[in-house]
């Protein structure tokens, strides 16, 4: 019968984070040579080659290795999960919890999180990967992360979740942009003004789409990484944007410039914001501790990001 020893598992499943065998050993303070060894006496125990170390090309996990990354995450989190439930079980939470969050809402959401939680768990460490859906998924499946935020929009199935609040579709507008003085804004309106998209998955398929319901094309002068970078050109006049709404933001931009944010009629993407995980897990004390406090902080965040505002910031 195989046997290996979970200091084994951890530094296996940390090798995915490090494109070299140099890198990784720097990190969790071993030697190259020492952590070759370990690597090479977990493959003898498990009878599989785990991953290719050559000087030349890095680290690369084999097929096999993936696979056995992910169990070995899962079991180490198993492991973890009964420390927790232990330590709960006296009263208190101890350990990391990973979580993922997606980049266009990770300012308004991650300080409340970051800032409130560990009040009530100081033992918990939150771990915090900001990204795209098309980052954060591929995370969740292979166990790099506990829980994601996301957008309930595009998601593949594979996944349990839990709604933190309601969104939808608003215009950013400059202040002195004539559509800025109405109370709303219609998309027929907007198609032939210069948009400034913001071009993270799946916030592109999911404009095109909202256009499309309508019979319109969005006329696109610019497509930017960051939404940040998306009210900087707003800010400056150069367009405007269609972002979902989010609790905890101010319509300023980075440098300053006031931007008008108005709500579209008729309502156009309507949609939620929700923590996911895989399916066939359940979180464990941790995750569902930072899942059940999340939810709680911003359950009403919905209804108040939603309301129409020019110069005063919304709160969540």
């Amino acid at each position: 019968m195989a046997k290996f020893t979970f200091r084994q598992l951890e530094l296996f499943v940390a090798l995915a984070d490090f494109p070299t065998l140099s890198e990784a050993a720097a990190s969790l303070h071993f030697s190259e040579s020492a952590l070759s060894q370990a690597i090479t006496r977990l493959e003898g125990s498990v009878g599989e080659q785990l991953c290719i170390r050559r000087k030349s090309r890095g680290l690369q996990l084999t097929a096999a290795g993936e696979y056995f990354a992910v169990r070995a995450r899962q079991l180490l989190g198993s492991a973890d999960d009964l420390l927790a439930e232990m330590s709960g079980a006296a009263g208190e939470l101890k350990g990391p919890v990973k979580l993922g969050c997606f980049a266009s809402f990770a300012a308004s959401v991650l300080p409340a999180i970051l800032d409130g939680f560990p009040k009530l768990h100081p033992g918990v460490v939150v771990d915090v990967v900001v990204g795209t859906h098309d980052e954060l998924l591929p995370a969740l499946e292979s166990g790099r992360l506990d829980l994601a935020i996301v957008y309930d929009m595009e998601l593949p199935p594979g996944f349990q979740r839990r709604t933190i609040y309601e969104t939808e579709l608003q215009a950013v507008l400059p202040v002195d942009h004539p559509l800025a003085r109405q109370e709303t804004v219609d998309l027929a309106q907007l198609a032939p003004e210069p948009l400034i998209m913001y071009d993270a998955s799946p916030s592109p398929a999911n404009t095109y789409r909202a256009f499309a319901d309508r019979g319109l094309r969005p006329t696109i002068v610019a497509n930017m990484p960051q939404i940040i970078l998306v009210q900087a050109l707003v800010g400056r006049g150069l367009g405007y944007g269609l972002l979902m709404s989010r609790p905890n933001w101010a319509p300023v931009s980075l440098e300053g410039f006031p931007v008008a944010v108005r709500p579209l009629a008729p309502p156009a993407s309507q949609t939620t914001m929700v923590a996911i995980w895989p399916e066939h897990l359940r979180p464990g004390p941790r995750a569902q501790a930072l899942l059940d406090f999340t939810v709680a902080t911003f359950s009403t965040a919905s209804a108040v990001a939603a309301q129409p505002h020019s110069g005063q910031p919304p709160h969540g």
